[in-house]
Formats: structure tokens, sequence, C-alpha cells
């Protein structure tokens, strides 16, 4: 596994679960996989305890489920848990954009710039894992600006569960999302356009949630 790898001895909990969390998203641990501590631990180079603390924060998060004395295994992509994730995720951004857009310096503005050129071409490059992270960094100056802390948690809870779905239909020949929707929030942050971020926003997460449709 690409993502399952040995990890340095500090935040072992944290870094375990990023791994983990990484791998489901990615695919590389598909849905209906049965995972085990001590397969998980024995890869990442790590005891057991931080794994199963990972598998408790993941099982909270929707991305795995468990049956004591039984099995742990990774979730499926069920559309009405995506469809809710990305209707929180999207108002939780329609909300940091509102704030955020008054504060932006030119810095934030060139970051945001930066982000869409990196999400462009690695769209156009097919590549997938660089095109979300890339896309992640441009609204994260956004979700950084507003200083909502608790935004920004909720944020960091529920995207993967978007990701998944979103990573998928990417593979399977379509597009992430629009570099031109993009483009169009830049502009109305630049202008200090406070209602046109907004709409813009909503309109990117009405997107990601139509994803949801198509899930079987």
């Amino acid at each position: 596994m690409e993502a399952i790898r040995p990890v340095t001895r500090t935040l072992l909990r944290d870094r375990a679960y990023a791994a983990i969390r990484d791998a489901i998203v990615s695919g590389e641990l598909e849905p209906g996989a049965v995972v085990r501590d001590a397969d998980l631990a024995e890869r990442l180079g790590l005891s057991r305890a931080p794994v199963r603390e990972a598998f408790s924060r993941l099982v909270d998060e929707g991305l795995l489920e468990s049956k004591p004395q039984s099995y742990t295994r990774v979730t499926p992509v069920v559309a009405a848990d995506v469809r809710d994730a990305a209707a929180v995720v999207g108002a939780l951004h329609e909300l940091v954009t509102r704030v955020a857009v008054p504060r932006l310096f030119a810095a934030d503005i060139e970051a945001m710039r930066a982000a869409n050129e990196r999400f462009a071409a690695a769209v156009r490059a097919g590549d997938v894992d660089s095109a979300l992270r890339a896309d992640d960094e441009l609204h994260d100056v956004l979700v950084r600006v507003s200083g909502n802390r608790a935004a920004a948690a909720t944020v960091v809870r529920y995207t993967p569960l978007i990701r998944r779905l979103e990573r998928r239909r990417f593979g399977e020949g379509g597009n992430c999302r629009s570099a031109g929707l993009h483009e169009r929030l830049i502009e109305a942050c630049t202008a200090g356009d406070v209602t046109g971020a907004v709409e813009v926003t909503a309109e990117i997460w009405r997107g990601l949630a139509d994803l949801a449709d198509d899930v079987p």
C-alpha cells in the first residue's frame, strides 16, 4: 500500500489516523475491506494502541464500521451520507467565505490563484491526488482567514466522506471541480464581493452534493 507505510514516533495516534484515512479516501482500502489493527500496526511500524485509537475516530467519522468482537471494515459509499456531508461542509464554507472575504490580503488572493493553477494542471494531467490537494489548499485559505476553528474542525471531519466519491468519479473519467468556478470565486474575493463569493461557493458545493445522485 502507498499510504500505509511506517511513520515517526511523534503524534502516533494522529499519524495513524491520517494514514488510514487517506488510504480509505484514495480507495487503497476499498469499501467493505476488513481492517485489522495488528496488520496495520505492522505496516505503519506502530504498536496496536494508536491504530486502535485511529479506528475509533474513523468509526465516529463514518469511514469505518465496527461490530465488537467480530470485525472492523471500511464503510460503503452511501449517497445519503455524501449528501449530508456536502450540505454541512458547504454551509460552513459559505460561512467562512462571508467572514473571510473582507479580511483577505493580496498574499491570500495570490495563494488562492496559485492553488487553482496547481488544481487546473493536475486535472489536465489526470492527477486526482494533486487536484484534490490543491482544491483543499485553495479553500483552506478562506477557512484560515475566517479564524473559525469550529468550522475548520468540522470541515476536516466531514470532507473525507465527500472526497471518496469525488475521487472515484474522477477515476472513472469524470472531472474534479471546475477551475472556472474557482476563478470566479477568486475574482469575487479580489473585488471584495462577499455576496458573489458566497454564491459561487454555494454553487461549488451543490455540484458535489449532486455527485451522490449517481451512487447506486
